[in-house]
């Protein structure tokens, strides 16, 4: 399930294609940020004037909900979010929550989906458009800090901080999207050994990639656990510089 926004709300906000090649990736993410407040401030009409409330269209309240969750996410202390909370920043009833989720945890796969479909469509566009491996890892690495840096509410749920009460089957997804991170990285970084004449080119490549998915892992529970103060992308060309060549 991909969370495609309507429209007419403030949706999740699409990420740019990559940059043209150069040395150090150009920023190539969005802000994903939910509205703090969902209605707009405004004079207070007679009951005349005022038009009826609009019902949301089909799949609008559900990114609504997404948005929020997203959003409240960010806020400190925002580990422990719950249906209770969600519901009363939307106005609505728990109820109403659960006619378009059937749980707390599908919501949260909801914004995995997003994250998943964000990055992996910017790490195609990345592998197709740079022949170079070692530049590949490079840009990939720094998209992903980037996205991150811009939509703090998705790495607490990337780092498993707001995972931590709910089903364990998340912990496990967010695990995977890891893996194929480093699979990624793993694969462009071996196509650069080889075409550097490496004489054990899969050790070489498999070693760097985990060093710099860890790397990467790191800076993301670094960013949350600073109450998003530590910006992930911190002295990141000079590090690459190390890691990747």
């Amino acid at each position: 399930m991909h969370v495609q926004p309507e429209p007419s709300g403030a949706p999740f906000a699409d990420l740019p294609a990559e940059a043209g090649p150069v040395a150090v990736p150009e920023p190539v993410a969005a802000p994903v940020h939910a509205p703090s407040a969902l209605p707009v401030d405004g004079v207070v009409l007679p009951a005349s004037a005022v038009s009826p409330r609009k019902r949301p269209r089909p799949g609008e309240r559900r990114v609504q909900i997404l948005q929020t969750l997203a959003s409240m996410l960010e806020q400190p202390g925002a580990e422990r979010v719950t249906t209770a909370a969600l519901a009363s920043r939307l106005d609505v009833s728990e109820a109403a929550l659960y006619r378009h989720f059937a749980s707390k945890a599908q919501m949260f796969e909801g914004l995995i989906e997003f994250i998943e479909s964000s990055v992996f469509t910017l790490v195609n566009q990345i592998t197709e458009r740079e022949p170079d491996g070692r530049v590949q890892a490079a840009r990939i690495a720094t998209m992903l800090l980037q996205f991150c840096e811009k939509n703090p509410g998705m790495v607490r749920v990337m780092v498993g901080d707001a995972l931590v009460f709910e089903n364990e089957r998340l912990i496990a997804r967010m695990n995977q999207f890891f893996d194929r991170l480093e699979s990624q990285l793993r694969v462009s970084l071996r196509s650069a050994a080889d075409a550097a004449g490496v004489a054990t080119p899969t050790v070489q490549s498999q070693a760097l990639a985990s060093a710099l998915t860890s790397f990467l892992v790191g800076r993301l529970q670094r960013y949350a656990r600073s109450g998003f103060k530590r910006a992930p992308t911190e002295q990141l060309d000079a590090i690459l510089a190390r890691l990747v060549g």
